[in-house]
């Protein structure tokens, strides 16, 4: 399966993108990337609507084992730098046209609030949230897991702990991203912890095993509710999408004095996790391992029985008792399979046609429902709406892009599959969320075909003709300075600068994720320059060097914050 990738690669889907405009000097790299992780925008340079005012300083309190007090004082001191970093940088007072910085947010842990709903590691949080504010950090991200706060009855909600962790970033002077969290955490990328779906859903399944996305040999998953039964009261007398439309509606009223300063945006869950998808890669019990081309899961009743009505709608009812019988197993590659075959492969048949058709509008429609209702929840808040979309970057150099038709990306060498997403997403003033930002293609298996960066271009050339704004998360854990360069070059957008909208940048940028790694002094300090350079912009006028002798400064003058943060962390 040796190919050369930028043979492969001439011809990309939709519109023509330009080879290799983003591509950086290739360096030697010994760097381990797999696919991206689970948890792992209408102007193009969205303002958050941050509040400017200087944040109350940094409590004392972290310092008060120390007799001279010096991490009060630094504290004081560092209040006094972030508010000119603030004024001139990142969400600053000045006008943010084109090439004024992308804000950076930072994902926290995904265990932050416990099941028993207290805030996880409380002095640990406190430090560590003071130190990501010190370090130019825009907001953080927090899970608001569906499975915590409505686990013990329907429609008895629990925020206790959420409500402690957003007055906290709300003190320290933090924006909040908060991801309505409906799916269930655990048997994913870079899930460390297991938080399943409310027990009376959990139950409901028990009794209905067709409400679990299904594959065609039967194999169920539980990570989210299958889409085909979105509009059934299977719910204990609610349906999927009304349970999640009255949580959204819970969190609106119970945080109504946070929504637009502190919380600026809301990222609704459409999927495994939290990722506008089918389950098609799931590597728990070892399912699925990178780079396979994963599964159809359409075979519960519900998603068969929409499947038999558009085959005798399309006029071929036939074609409406399964999905594919040739589309090959989880960790095949495309040709290994009879369907997904650059040559005479039934993706490029007229039934292939029809049945992607189906099965990505399916996704589609099931979008369209939870941000219908999402947007009516929240507007007049102040608060931004989001959804995820996830860069399954392998096999993406080959004509069939199977293992994105399997998620329900219907983007093949001769498709833009990206385009009706960021279509959809526009029609209600939605950021398009995108993964695998961090990544470069020569990082990759060069025999699986991944191409990272091809797709990213793709999906932004997508969201600029949709006229949709744009953020980034980079797909797994990376603190090198190689990592850092990319994020910045792909959050420019600067790939396209001979087409109108050439000034777009990135809206925001979330980086993944908070941990006693990132604390590591090395890592800190490639972490806040990296921050520093994201809010100069693409279009700055100050030196490479400036940026970084302050970015120097931030961590000299951080770090006894950091060090508080990174022992509470370990404990």
């Amino acid at each position: 399966m040796a190919f050369n990738l930028t043979h492969q690669l001439g011809s990309l889907a939709g519109t023509p993108i330009k080879s290799g405009e983003m591509t950086a000097p290739t360096v030697e790299s010994s760097l381990s990337v797999s696919p991206p992780s689970a948890r792992m925008p209408i102007s193009m340079n969205m303002n958050y609507n941050t509040n400017r005012n200087v944040s109350p300083p940094m409590s004392p309190v972290l310092g008060a084992r120390r007799a001279d007090l010096s991490v009060a004082c630094k504290a004081f001191a560092v209040e006094e730098e972030q508010r000119t970093y603030k004024e001139g940088g990142i969400g600053g007072e000045k006008e943010r046209g084109g090439g004024g910085g992308v804000p950076v947010f930072v994902m926290m842990p995904l265990d932050s609030v416990t099941m028993g709903n207290t805030v996880n590691r409380r002095k640990a949080m406190r430090a560590s949230l003071q130190a990501l504010k010190s370090a130019g950090v825009e907001g953080i991200m927090i899970d608001v897991w569906w499975g915590l706060v409505e686990r013990e009855a329907p429609g008895a909600y629990n925020w206790g702990g959420y409500n402690e962790l957003l007055e906290m970033a709300k003190k320290v002077g933090l924006k909040v991203q908060a991801v309505m969290s409906f799916h269930q955490c655990g048997g994913n990328v870079g899930d460390s912890v297991t938080i399943p779906l409310p027990q009376w859903v959990v139950e409901e399944v028990d009794k209905d095993p067709d409400l679990a996305y299904t594959d065609q040999w039967g194999r169920r998953n539980h990570e989210y509710i299958s889409l085909g039964a979105d509009t059934l009261p299977v719910l204990k007398g609610r349906t999927p999408v009304q349970c999640y439309s009255d949580f959204m509606r819970a969190f609106r009223d119970n945080f109504k004095h946070l929504l637009g300063d502190t919380i600026v945006e809301i990222q609704v869950g459409m999927g495994p996790a939290g990722e506008l998808r089918y389950p098609s890669y799931p590597e728990q019990d070892g399912t699925w391992r990178f780079p396979g081309i994963g599964a159809f899961q359409c075979y519960d009743k519900y998603s068969l029985s929409s499947l038999k009505a558009a085959a005798e709608a399309y006029g071929k009812p036939e074609w409406g008792g399964t999905g594919p019988t040739d589309a090959g197993h989880y960790n095949n590659w495309p040709e290994d399979t009879q369907f997904f075959k650059k040559e005479d492969g039934g993706w490029n048949t007229e039934y292939g046609e029809f049945f992607l058709t189906w099965y990505s509008q399916m996704l589609l429609d099931h979008g369209e429902r939870i941000l219908s209702s999402a947007k009516s929840i929240f507007q007049d808040t102040g608060v931004k709406i989001s959804v995820k979309v996830a860069g399954i970057h392998w096999h993406y150099g080959t004509r069939s892009h199977a293992p994105e038709l399997t998620a329900g990306y219907y983007n093949t060498r001769f498709r833009d599959g990206y385009l009706p997403i960021a279509q959809m997403l526009a029609r209600h003033n939605a950021i398009f969320n995108f993964t695998c930002i961090e990544m470069r293609d020569h990082e990759q298996p060069q025999d699986a075909l991944c191409a990272p960066e091809k797709l990213v271009n793709q999906v932004a050339l997508a969201t600029l003709a949709a006229e949709v704004p744009l953020a980034g998360e980079n797909a797994l854990p990376r603190y090198d300075d190689y990592a850092h360069e990319q994020i910045l070059k792909a959050s420019a957008l600067s790939f396209d600068q001979n087409q109108e909208g050439e000034n777009r940048e990135m809206c925001a940028f979330t980086y993944l994720r908070m941990n006693p790694e990132l604390f590591k002094a090395d890592n800190w300090g490639k972490f806040v320059g990296f921050v520093k350079k994201m809010g100069e912009g693409r279009d700055s006028d100050r030196c490479r060097e400036e940026v970084e002798r302050e970015a120097e400064h931030f961590v000299h003058v951080t770090q006894p914050l950091v060090q508080e943060a990174a022992v509470a962390l370990t404990h």
